[in-house]
Parts: structure tokens; sequence; C-alpha cells
């Protein structure tokens, strides 16, 4: 079989939507739910998500009555932080998300003709992860529908879902350590999960020459550690200086405005 643009293909003809543990691409689900025949779910785990992502995944698991796929990478994080020379992973060196995401979803996807469900919003002004591969079709139902931040939050309520519990102390998914996270979030992972805050911390070093592989800017984690007052204290003034000078949004507005990083295309929908 093969496509207008002359790829070849063995024929198969297949749905396929990725989740990523957020608000938007679950919500997606709920809303596609019986609209699609045999469309299939699909996750791609790092093995270093929050605890509250897996569980999230599992509620909705169970809501759909049928099985998410977990997309696995061949190589552990650890494994390839060493194949990296212990370089950890940054905005301008995204090399995580490469290994561990797109390319077991790009592996999943085959030489199948695949219709690629993606949960952007009518209301946002990006387009999310799309597969180069000319084998996949990109299908945008929440923008051909109109669908907009505030009928995400409905249809998460109406499902009885809601929220993943890490919204209360983070504004995307991802694994736990990722760069994207905003100091206060650290502060938030430190509370929350100690024992995921070491972890990461002990991953950081410091090169004899004095250059430093940290997961902040400029800092490292024992910075957080010693400034977490400050740190959340900071946080809430910012934010107390942002709704004065807007209109009064919700929790969830707030946490799903864009920030000032992009962060992984394929995490945060």
């Amino acid at each position: 079989m093969a496509l207008s643009n002359g790829t070849e293909t063995n024929g198969k003809v297949r749905h396929v939507m990725g989740l990523s543990g957020g608000k938007d691409s679950t919500a997606l689900a709920i809303f596609m739910r019986g609209k699609i025949q045999d469309i299939e779910y699909v996750f791609c785990d790092t093995g270093a998500e929050l605890p509250e992502t897996y569980e999230y995944l599992d509620k909705l698991e169970s809501y759909l009555g049928q099985r998410i796929t977990r997309l696995n990478s061949d190589l552990s994080f650890e494994t390839l932080l060493q194949n990296y020379g212990g370089y950890l992973p940054s905005p301008q060196a995204r090399w995580c998300t490469k290994s561990m995401k797109l390319v077991p979803l790009e592996r999943f996807f085959g030489n199948d003709t695949v219709y690629s469900y993606i949960a952007i919003r009518a209301d946002e002004r990006r387009e999310g992860y799309v597969s180069t591969k000319p084998n996949v079709i990109p299908v945008f139902p929440f923008k051909e529908a109109g669908i907009t931040i505030g009928d995400v939050q409905k249809i998460l309520d109406e499902a009885g879902i809601g929220l993943p519990k890490y919204y209360e102390w983070r504004s995307r998914s991802g694994c736990y350590f990722c760069f994207f996270q905003r100091k206060e979030e650290w502060v938030g992972l430190l509370e929350r999960h100690p024992d995921l805050f070491e972890k990461s911390k002990r991953m950081e070093k410091v090169l004899p020459d004095g250059k430093a592989y940290t997961w902040v800017k400029g800092r490292d984690l024992s910075y957080i550690e010693k400034n977490r007052e400050k740190i959340i204290l900071d946080a809430k003034k910012r934010q107390a200086e942002a709704l004065a000078n807007k209109r009064k949004t919700t929790l969830f507005e707030q946490f799903s405005q864009k920030q000032d990083d992009d962060g992984c295309l394929v995490c945060e929908l």
C-alpha cells in the first residue's frame, strides 16, 4: 500500500493515542472513548516517572476499561547517563527525550499507516510532538472540536478522573528529575519524595576543571535544600504579583498556563 506521498506501507491501518500522564492527553482519551474502534493507548515509560503519574495512568486505564501499552527504552536512564559520560540532559541536549520516548514511540509505529491522535487544545499555539515518519498521520481532535482548557477540566471532572496529584506542587508531567522544573517544584519533590530528590542529587557532578553538571542552571540541588523556605516565599510573591495583574484564575488554569521554558513535547501533553 502506498500513501499519497508515495510512502510504501504494509497496508495495516492503526489508530494510536500517546499518553503522558498529564491532563490534556488524559482528557483526550476520555473524549475519544468509543469514537474510534480498536484505538491503541500508549505511554512511553522512562522508568523515572513520578509515582503520581503511574497512579493517574492506572486510574485512567480502569476508566477506559482498556490496557495502556507501556513502551520502554532498550536502556535504562542510568545506563544512558553512563553512555553520555555522566553529562546530564538539559534543554539544549534532550537526549533523554529522544532515547527514552521518541525512539520507542517511532518503533511502535513501525511501517503501518498510523493515525496519531495528539492532545493539543484549540486555545494553544503549539504543535506538540508530530512524527516525521511519512506513514504517521497527525490528528488533532481538540482543535477540530474547539476544545479549550475549561472544556478539559469539565471532561476530567465529569469522568471522575480529576487532575493528577502532582498538580498540587508541579506544573507538568515527566521524569522526577526533569530539568524543566522550577526551583519551587524541586522543593516539592524534596518534600514529597525525598528519596527521588536524593537520587537526582547523586547524579550531579563537578569536574576537576570546575565545570558543573547540575539539574538547575547555575545551582546544585544542595542549594535547593538549604534555601527551600526562601524559594517557596519568592515563588508565592511572584504568583501574587502575577495574579494582581491578571484576572482571577483557578488553580487548574494557573498550572495550565505556558511556562517560562517549553517542556518536553512528549512529556507535557
